[in-house]
């Protein structure tokens, strides 16, 4: 919604402005300057990118627009799901808690939290790191080092949207350039013209560098730097996963080693301890039903 807000108001702005200081609507639109920088630019895009992150970016994109970022409940059944299979850990031997890791889907804790194992990435990386907390091994700085390494990648992986996006920014108002050099060329050709019909050439041309710096600056930047946020938001819950593991093989119980993983979330959204306690209740009394059964 704020982007749609945002786009009215700039667009409202300029031609309310534009029309106010006495300016015709008409020359200003000039489909076939829009045709040139656009078309330039989304040709140039296709060039320096591969298919999957053309792709990628439009999904980037319509997140952005959407607003799709983990909001309160998506954290609170990730701390739920987290003091479950911690709570499974500690009381159950090796062979039970395997088999929540091994087929998440089939797993009675992980369909309690359906919007965690609905993301595929974030449920194969809490199995991949549970199953070395299982095996026992490793010492818990060699796993931290390797959660910060993976997430790390994640993060490069999921903003390079916002490079390819930021880049064509930086470039539209050069391509604005060209496209007003090929109207003053068209312009140029009409010299002969009279004035008034040569004055509409030029004004025409100089709409061209208007545009380019026009949609780069007031839609484009704006677009990656939201494509940014959105993303860095959205791998965040992974760091909150990383603190509560770390935390656990550092000695701390399941409860307090989930309030090590709220603590990294961010205030805009993050749970109370009181409403943490419900949803990890939620999760023990997942585990409390499936032994009753």
């Amino acid at each position: 919604m704020g982007v749609l807000i945002g786009v009215v108001v700039a667009i409202g702005s300029l031609v309310s402005g534009y029309v106010a200081m006495g300016g015709h609507l008409s020359v200003i639109w000039q489909p076939w300057e829009y045709v040139i920088i656009c078309g330039i630019a989304i040709g140039t895009f296709i060039i320096a990118n591969p298919m999957s992150l053309l792709k990628d970016t439009g999904r980037a994109s319509l997140e952005a627009i959407k607003g799709k970022v983990p909001k309160r409940d998506q954290y609170l059944a990730i701390l739920g799901l987290l003091y479950a299979l911690l709570r499974e850990l500690k009381n159950k031997p090796r062979n039970e808690v395997e088999s929540h890791i091994d087929t998440p889907e089939q797993s009675e804790i992980f369909k309690a939290f359906p919007s965690v194992l609905n993301d595929r990435d974030l449920t194969l990386f809490i199995c991949d790191y549970v199953r070395l907390i299982i095996i026992g091994n490793a010492r818990p700085h060699e796993i931290e080092a390797l959660m910060e390494e993976e997430i790390a990648t994640l993060k490069r992986d999921r903003t390079k949207p916002y490079y390819s996006i930021a880049t064509v920014a930086e470039a539209l108002p050069a391509l604005g350039i060209v496209a007003a050099v090929l109207g003053i060329v068209k312009a140029l050709g009409a010299i002969d013209q009279s004035p008034a019909i040569l004055g509409g050439l030029i004004a025409s041309a100089l709409v061209g560098t208007f545009a380019g710096i026009f949609i780069s600056y007031a839609f484009l930047s704006p677009l990656a730097n939201k494509v940014k946020a959105t993303r860095e938001k959205q791998t965040r819950v992974y760091v909150i996963v990383k603190q509560a593991l770390i935390a656990y093989m550092n000695g701390a119980l399941p409860q307090i080693a989930v309030e090590h993983g709220r603590k990294g979330i961010s205030v805009e959204y993050r749970p109370t301890i009181d409403e943490v306690e419900t949803a990890t209740t939620m999760g023990s009394r997942v585990e409390d039903l499936k032994e009753a059964a």
